[in-house]
């Protein structure tokens, strides 16, 4: 029992600095794509 909540805890952990990490990755492919932008014109 006690493994079990182990694992979950360390499962919902992992998920949450998951989502900070895509989180991240998005913000950088809007820079990326503003500075093609800026670029373009």
């Amino acid at each position: 029992m006690c493994v079990l909540r182990i694992f979950l805890v360390l499962s919902l952990l992992m998920g949450i600095s998951a989502c900070n990490t895509l989180q991240g990755i998005g913000k950088d492919i809007k820079k990326g794509g503003e500075t093609l932008e800026k670029a373009a014109r």
